[in-house]
């Protein structure tokens, strides 16, 4: 979270010359139960250990495609080199022996504002096809992808051909199950409402803009909400997420201000050293995720986002670096009631929290809204810890609903079950502390919820125990009047246990978790 970010270890952007080494640890949690939790060796089935891996065997093409430039071979790959700057249609082809290279910042198209109308604005688009690879040369720089308001990114990868975005040393076999943070990542940024304005204009409104973290100059932010920035589908992104300084940082991928016509589904973000996923504002609702090996929170929101997810699935790296690291953190960063307020919506979902440096799974402040079902949530500490608010005014995370402010009361949670070894923390602010009483009166508050379960997960993340017996919630009633996102499912969790197949062949596996059909996350194709 951007205001109360880890002042411990901070990965520069000089270190992304050498593949990093994370802590040790590689398990996951299993089978937590009532204040005692299981911590297994290794998951089941036990990933092939690839501790220095070797790249798929190839011949690297003989020169680059259109719009890009040669500029030598990189393992067995012929690179071939984005300009920085791209303002018309740019298209990546998959081609045998070829990956493409981000050398520093690359924009997508000049922002165009707020309102459309900036000077100097370009609207341009970069498409990728299936099974194409894109990494960040390993030269010290600061490498990321930034795709500009009223510009578009198209990376539609398939099951079978999913897109990859990684470091070189993935390409030249430097990389093991513990590298992370070798470059910044992917940001789309929109214009959509936000909260949190860099200046005295009206919240929501197409003046309302901030700057996206770890950027200095990427603006996000406007008045339409139903914004496209594009499509990310069947996606990879391997080894990301850099810390700039304290409280600035690079995420896996970044949405500032994207809205509801942005569309993100089968997504893995893989050992970032920061977030997986950071939303702030705007309104892209998400499904089908998997965040494996993140350092920091798996999915993090902030500033006014008003959106849905379903089909979450988060294992956490064992041992974080980072002091905050949560599976999921919603906050409002200090603006209580500016709107829009955060509306986080949340549905099948499964929590391998396996950091014991924090003090608990999900975490909820700044009077954001929120509701979560059809969950299971795993941890060697507790499952949720509610916060008051960061400014003062009182326990407003779980004060009674306000029409006048968008507040729809306390979070809310149906057919969620807990196996921790507490189900609640406790966290003091401004000398105000929602107590476990007050968070345990919000939890029961609901249908179907299991505060002590055990034995929940088998496999690292199949539901077990009394979660396959658990009576999941019509997630699809959650949907506002005439819309669809949300599905009805027969089951709580992100997955239907060993017959469900969403998250495998595009996905791929290591010591964090391994998934049928995937291959490992330290190989690549040719």
């Amino acid at each position: 979270m951007a205001d109360l970010k880890r002042m411990s270890l901070i990965l520069l952007t000089s270190c992304a010359a050498v593949a990093l080494a994370g802590c040790d640890g590689s398990s996951s949690v299993a089978s937590p139960g009532e204040g005692t939790v299981v911590i297994p060796g290794t998951p089941t089935p036990t990933p092939t250990p690839q501790p220095t891996p070797t790249p798929t065997p190839g011949t690297p093409a003989a020169d680059c495609p259109t719009g890009t430039s040669n500029v030598g071979v990189i393992g067995n790959y012929r690179s071939c080199r984005l300009p920085s700057q791209i303002t018309s249609a740019l298209s990546l082809p998959k081609v045998a022996g070829v990956a493409y290279e981000m050398n520093g910042r690359v924009d997508v198209g000049v922002d165009i504002g707020g309102a459309g109308n900036a000077p100097g604005g370009v609207s341009a688009t970069l498409t990728i096809a299936p099974g194409a690879i894109v990494y960040a040369k390993a030269d010290g720089d600061n490498d990321f992808l930034v795709v500009n308001r009223g510009s578009r990114l198209v990376a539609e990868g398939t099951e079978t051909q999913p897109i990859i975005f990684t470091a070189q040393q993935n390409l030249t076999g430097e990389v093991t199950d513990e590298t992370q943070g070798l470059w910044g990542g992917i940001i789309l940024a929109g214009r959509a409402p936000i909260s949190n304005c860099n200046a005295t204009v009206s919240p929501g409104t197409a003046q309302c803009e901030n700057v996206v973290e770890g950027t200095s100059t990427a603006l996000y932010g406007g008045a339409t909400p139903t914004d496209n920035s594009g499509t990310i589908r069947y996606v990879q992104i391997r080894y990301s997420g850099t810390i700039i300084s304290p409280n600035n940082e690079l995420q896996g991928l970044t949405l500032g201000g994207t809205g509801s016509g942005t569309a993100i589904d089968h997504v893995q973000v893989h050992n970032s050293s920061d977030d997986g996923i950071e939303i702030f504002g705007g309104r892209t609702n998400l499904r089908y995720l998997v965040m494996t090996g993140a350092d920091d929170d798996g999915l993090d929101t902030d500033v006014g986002w008003q959106g849905f997810v379903q089909f979450l699935l988060a294992i956490q790296k064992p041992n974080n670096t980072q002091s905050d690291t949560y599976a999921t953190e919603i906050d409002s960063n200090g603006n209580e009631d500016v709107l829009p307020r955060q509306r986080y919506n949340l549905a099948n979902f499964t929590f391998v929290h396996t950091s014991s440096g924090v003090n608990a799974a999900i975490r909820i402040r700044g009077g954001a809204d929120a509701r979560f079902v059809n969950g299971i949530v795993v941890s060697p500490v507790a499952c949720l810890n509610i916060v008051a608010g960061a400014d003062a005014s009182g326990k407003t995370t779980i004060r009674p609903a306000n029409p006048a402010l968008e507040d729809q009361g306390p979070p809310m949670f149906d057919s969620v079950l807990f196996g921790c070894a507490n189900p609640y923390a406790e966290t003091t602010v401004n000398n105000i502390t929602v107590t476990s009483a007050e968070q345990r009166a919000v939890f029961t508050a609901g249908t179907n919820n299991l505060e002590n379960g055990s034995g929940l997960l088998s496999n690292t993340y199949f539901p077990a125990g009394a979660a396959l017996s658990a009576t999941p919630f019509d997630a699809s009633t959650l949907n506002p009047t005439g819309t669809s996102f949300l599905v009805k499912t027969s089951y709580v969790g992100a997955v239907n246990g060993a017959n469900d197949t969403w998250y495998r062949g595009w996905t791929c596996s290591s010591n964090r978790a391994a998934f049928a059909t995937s291959a490992s996350c330290t190989a690549l194709p040719n």
